[in-house]
């Protein structure tokens, strides 16, 4: 019997492909809606605190686990110009009902179109095609989007791929949304380690400051955010970007969270973009019981940004890839 396995499973009736390392009693469970992780067990406890039935991941409220993309995180007032042209994500939405954010995937059931299971790693990958003209209000474009889940003795790794199949530009960037659930132990007491040497400055509500506004280096910010060395979250409530990432030498970034009194450890890394740290003080349930930590390939509010536009434009017929992934360090 080879190491690792994929199977079936189910959640009400949602499919779910389950990812297992024999060896070391590891194994991830993933839902067709959405490419939606539920659960990644390291010998019989669960460090993810992803959606617990059916009734939470249909409407995918909290976004655990959630695959972002054409956009990651909020887009300011459902709007955004690109290439001289105004779009409305919300057309006829007013107030608090003008809210985007997170990408068009959440609910979405993806196609399965690949798997492999051996002695190295177990493989899936999960394919949409539900990004179309006509099909989400103010984005009139066309795109695949492909994403790999590989369990190895590492940890799971995610790779993104995603190409622009239509006749124009498109904007587009990706990120993903994993929240982490170390132990029942407060997080307040977990370390957290954060390469970086900036972190973006935001209005009231989450959104970038115009320009070099946003850009402000970790030295010139609340010490609180400050997490170049490992230390404990404490009090401190987070919903902020991290920019300017160092990477260790073999080229991952790696962002670190470990809870001292179990010593167990993961390191989210990435190769690149930036990496939202949040304390899920607003989760809609059990707030402050886990942290999130979400690679993205731009900062929010990307779409109306000039320094982003590189970044997210991309052109017919290119494609582009982001990979990221959990590492079970302890």
């Amino acid at each position: 019997m080879s190491r690792f396995t994929i199977t079936r499973a189910s959640l009400g009736a949602q499919e779910l492909l389950v990812l297992t390392d024999t060896a070391a009693r590891r194994e991830v469970r993933i839902a067709r809606r959405g490419a939606t992780v539920l659960s990644i067990r390291l010998d019989g406890h669960d460090i993810a605190d992803g959606f617990r039935d059916e009734a939470e991941l249909v409407p995918h409220k909290g976004s655990r686990f959630a695959i972002m993309t054409p956009f990651a995180n909020r887009v300011d007032d459902s709007r955004y110009t690109f290439q001289g042209r105004e779009y409305d994500l919300q057309p006829g939405a007013t107030g608090t009902d003008r809210a985007s954010r997170h990408g068009f995937l959440r609910g979405e059931t993806f196609d399965v179109t690949h798997e492999e299971a051996g002695q190295s790693h177990a493989r899936v990958t999960f394919a949409t095609q539900a990004i179309r003209p006509g099909a989400h209000p103010g984005y009139p474009f066309a795109l695949d989007v492909g994403v790999t889940f590989t369990l190895d003795e590492q940890g799971l790794a995610l790779e993104a791929v995603t190409r622009n199949v239509g006749e124009h530009d498109a904007p587009t960037f990706f990120g993903w949304h994993p929240y982490f659930r170390l132990s029942d132990t407060p997080i307040e007491g977990w370390e957290l380690h954060v390469p970086a040497a900036q972190v973006v400055a935001t209005d009231a509500g989450f959104i970038p400051l115009p320009g070099d506004a946003a850009w402000q280096s970790i030295d010139a910010a609340d010490p609180a955010l400050d997490f170049r060395e490992p230390r404990t979250i404490g009090a401190t409530e987070l919903n902020h970007t991290y920019a300017r990432l160092k990477a260790d030498a073999d080229g991952r970034i790696r962002t670190r969270l470990r809870d001292p009194g179990t010593g167990r450890a993961i390191a989210l890394w990435q190769r690149h973009g930036v990496m939202l740290a949040f304390t899920a003080d607003t989760a809609e349930r059990d707030a402050r019981k886990s942290v999130a930590l979400e690679p993205m390939e731009c900062i929010p509010n990307a779409f109306n940004r000039g320094d982003c536009r590189e970044a997210i434009t991309l052109a017919p017929g290119a494609e582009r890839r982001f990979d990221c992934g959990v590492e079970f360090t302890a």
